[in-house]
């Protein structure tokens, strides 16, 4: 039987979290707020705020210098990671849109950190295979298309170095990946993604219920 603490994550506990963590500055405020009016239809592809917190405290903790990031968007998550590079890191984002990302740029620009990042337009799966096939990459995040999550897993773990870190984010699917229903395609491949994550023997993993489920595997 698995012991477990019970956590009902209310609306006004999500805002204490949030409160009670590092703030976002004005430039990341802005880039979110933009976000959320000009495309409020996309805006949950944007992470969370208590997530840009963490994935700047996770590049510095690993001491990151070479980052990829699959899936832009309007660069918020990008700006989190290449906050936590030092000034010769850089980071390789992979992403299919221009309009979206042309948002982002503005705001690598206005923070300071544009020279760290990279930006290649064009089908990921394809564009990852651009990447050194050696182990040297110390970070790498995934948010992007579902389907697409197996194939990004694949190119990214082998180029990671021992001790380097794949953050995945949206592992739990609103909750569904446990049991999904009939028809819940998305819930389905979540599900299997993390089961074939689980079964990686080349790296120690832990699923995070944060935001909507974050999954951290490092590279053994």
């Amino acid at each position: 039987m698995i012991m477990r603490n019970t956590l009902t994550f209310t609306d006004q506990l999500y805002r204490y979290v949030v409160d009670h963590s590092t703030s976002l500055d004005e430039i990341a405020t802005e880039l979110v707020e933009e976000t959320r009016a000009a495309l409020p239809d996309q805006a949950m592809m944007q992470i969370g705020p208590e997530q840009a917190v963490l994935l700047t405290m996770l590049t510095r903790l690993v001491g990151a210098r070479r980052a990829v990031e699959v899936g832009t968007f309007t660069g918020f998550s990008a700006l989190a990671i290449a906050r936590g590079l030092p000034p010769e890191g850089r980071l390789a984002c992979f992403d299919l849109s221009t309009e979206y990302t042309d948002v982002a740029r503005r705001y690598w620009e206005r923070a300071g950190v544009a020279d760290r990042i990279e930006l290649r337009i064009g089908p990921a799966a394809e564009r990852l295979r651009e990447l050194p096939e050696r182990p040297e990459l110390d970070l790498a995040f995934i948010d992007a298309d579902k389907p697409g999550y197996p194939t990004y897993w694949r190119e990214l773990v082998p180029r990671l170095r021992p001790g380097g870190l794949v953050v995945v984010d949206n592992v739990l699917w609103s909750g569904r990946v446990a049991d999904p229903e009939p028809g819940d395609e998305t819930a389905r491949l979540m599900a299997q993604f993390n089961d074939l994550v689980a079964a990686d023997e080349r790296v120690d993993v832990v699923v995070l219920p944060v935001g909507d489920g974050l999954t951290l595997a490092r590279r053994r």
